[in-house]
């Protein structure tokens, strides 16, 4: 699933950089673009998933509830601050023509470590609330937090602003940033951290006994659940009235929230059927390699797609030349993704035969 999230991620920035005016213009262009619609979900929804594997964990060798948030926030932290990280970088890279307030964009790593935070934080409560809390209470919990943070969601962008904040605060809650009104290109907590709660309960879900020993059943169970939330979500859109006073069915509408989920189970599902019957099983895997590299080939493609080190002029290409762009980038980054599992822990090998080259080569 990471590894589908990157070849979309890759698509939807390489044609939105590239592509031509004329060429925007085109449905190509458009289906594109809703296709990007789906990453960030993605790899929130598997940063919830991998938190609950992690937690579980943790809970099964009995460490106290404190201790468990204290760890599993302090990962949020380090993800946050490699986030913070990321827009230096950038900052620095683009020096002269970057705004300052870019150094305050909420983007996704941001968003994944904060998300990462408060699931942390929401798990140490209900394991102190409830000693002995099951996998099956602790997505409960998660599940109601996702279906807050959407239902609130349309408020806070809209009547229920907290506008006494400080933008770059503000921004964290419905991505104002510094323009006066909330952005629909930004990551902020309302409606994205949703994504990881979403994942956190599903991940539970799969930590159950049963669900290990009937995980085929479980797997499908989710992607016709999936279906069902979607077309639940197609009928309260269709609905005559709204409940809420501002009703933006693309950027904060929880219809379209659920509709998001109910696509991530699907995925999931067919993740599971790509990777037990399907092409996941036949070898070497694309999708499994980039996925495990995801932050690396993330970090590393945005300069060379939207930097001062893009590798085509930006918006001047057509559709044949953006592809060849494309294919360009998925090429390189599986290669820096296979180095960089090759390369992975031999650090402190190459460390050692700086040091002690002769006793290396005696050896």
């Amino acid at each position: 699933m990471r590894g589908l999230a990157c070849i979309l991620m890759f698509q939807t920035h390489c044609y939105d950089s590239w592509l031509s005016p004329d060429a925007r213009k085109t449905t190509f262009f458009m289906y594109s673009q809703l296709g990007g619609t789906l990453p960030a979900p993605l790899f929130l929804f598997l940063a919830g998933i991998s938190f609950a594997l992690v937690t579980d964990k943790l809970v099964g060798k009995g460490l106290p509830s404190a201790q468990i948030a204290k760890i599993t926030i302090r990962r949020g932290v380090e993800i946050f601050a490699l986030g913070l990280l990321f827009r230096l970088q950038e900052f620095l890279i683009a020096l002269g023509w970057a705004p300052w307030s870019d150094l305050f964009r909420v983007d996704i790593l941001n968003t994944i470590g904060i998300s990462m935070m408060l699931m942390g934080a929401m798990c140490g409560i209900v394991l102190a609330a409830r000693d002995g809390a099951s996998r099956l209470q602790l997505g409960a919990a998660a599940m109601i937090s996702a279906a807050a943070i959407s239902l609130a969601t349309p408020l806070l962008w809209t009547i229920w602003r907290p506008r006494w904040l400080p933008w770059p605060m503000e921004s964290y809650i419905n991505g104002v940033h510094n323009l006066g009104e909330p952005q629909a290109w930004l990551f902020p907590i309302f409606p994205w951290a949703g994504f990881a709660f979403a994942g956190l309960a599903m991940g539970f879900l799969l930590q159950c006994d049963w669900a290990r020993e009937h995980d085929g059943l479980v797997f499908s169970v989710a992607g016709a659940g999936g279906g069902v939330l979607i077309e639940l979500a197609r009928w309260l859109d269709a609905m005559p009235k709204q409940i809420y006073p501002v009703y933006d069915f693309w950027h904060t509408s929880p219809n379209f929230f659920l509709i998001r989920v109910g696509l991530l189970l699907l995925v999931l599902f067919a993740s599971y059927a790509w990777c037990r019957w399907g092409a996941g099983a036949w070898g070497f895997s694309p999708l499994i390699q980039l996925g495990q590299t995801s932050l690396l080939v993330y970090w590393v493609h945005i300069e060379f797609v939207y930097g001062r080190f893009s590798i085509l002029p930006r918006r001047a290409e057509s559709i044949g030349g953006a592809s060849v762009g494309l294919a360009t980038i998925f090429l390189t980054m599986l290669a820096l993704s296979l180095v960089r599992t090759r390369l992975k822990g031999r650090g402190a090998e190459a460390w050692e035969w700086i040091r002690h080259p002769k006793e290396i080569r005696i050896a």
